[in-house]
């Protein structure tokens, strides 16, 4: 079937007119009344009848253009979907976010996107720094937002670093070291709250331990959330390592107390992790220009 011809009996069927159609597309009449001509042979049917001065729709052209009008109401629909994904105001989104920038951060973040790209759905999952990787790896995620980056990461990753917090060491503040100036192995004579295996802070707290040949810590509990842990430690069990982030308003109204470890500065990197030489979706990059310019 020719859908040009079709296109042609569809604005005829839908003005009344061939005068009017052939203003509305810039096509002469003869010219249009040659291709309806033509389509009717092919379709070995009559579809405009002369009617006085005009025309109109035979049987057979009513129901034809009826279908004309929902086929072309489609294309419009596509066309539009196309737009709006290659604009990235629709399309999904799947997200996958370490505890940090989880908790602390992409609320906020998500909350200004949605103001903005409301048709864009999204998939969040939160999980530790192994997990976020993992999925990025295994195309589970189109990007990870990483508080701490792992040690080691295959060159098939790309990250951008946003900005950087930094690691503090907290206790209660009637902890015997709340306040105080220490030394790592000091620190390390603590027990600590932490959480689960694949959390990135305490892969740095190891990595710090066995770079200044410190003990390494002792974690006598395990979380598998941020809050549990620091709620353990304002309880006044063992001691935290934790982005400043996460406890600095804590730290502000005495609820916890950092503890100054000497000669040991670290500071926690907040990025975006993606796969290296694979483009993002227009709606995911949105996402990503809004993080960038969104304060902290």
């Amino acid at each position: 079937m020719n859908l040009h011809a079709l296109r042609l009996f569809h604005v005829i069927a839908s003005t009344g007119s061939v005068t009017r159609a052939s203003e509305l597309l810039k096509i002469s009449q003869p010219a249009i009344t040659a291709q309806i001509k033509k389509f009717e042979k092919e379709l070995s049917l009559i579809l405009l009848e002369p009617q006085g001065r005009g025309i109109r729709l035979t049987d057979a052209g009513d129901k034809i253009a009826a279908l004309a009008k929902r086929l072309f109401a489609v294309e419009q629909q596509i066309e539009q979907l196309a737009r709006d994904y290659g604009q990235g105001t629709a399309g999904h989104i799947r997200l996958a976010a370490t505890y940090l920038p989880a908790h602390f951060l992409l609320p906020t973040w998500l909350a200004r996107f949605k103001q903005q790209y409301e048709q864009v759905e999204m998939s969040i999952t939160t999980t530790n720094s192994s997990g976020a990787l993992r999925q990025l790896l295994s195309v589970e995620a189109d990007l990870a937002i990483y508080g701490g980056l792992p040690e080691e990461y295959p060159d098939t990753i790309q990250t951008e670093e946003l900005f950087q917090d930094e690691l503090w060491f907290v206790v209660a503040p009637n902890h015997k070291f709340a306040n105080r100036h220490l030394s790592l192995a000091e620190m390390m004579s603590e027990p600590f709250v932490m959480r689960e295996e694949g959390s990135s802070t305490r892969e740095r707290l190891f990595a710090l331990c066995r770079t200044y040949n410190a003990p390494a810590p002792k974690v006598a509990l395990q979380f598998n959330g941020l809050h549990e842990a620091i709620t353990a430690v304002i309880a006044g069990y063992g001691a935290n390592f934790v982005s400043s982030l996460v406890v600095r308003e804590y730290v502000a109204r005495g609820e916890l107390c950092r503890v100054y470890v000497d000669d040991v500065g670290l500071t926690n990197v907040i990025a975006i992790c993606t796969r290296k030489d694979e483009p993002l979706s227009p709606a995911a990059a949105n996402l990503v220009k809004l993080i960038r310019s969104s304060p902290v």
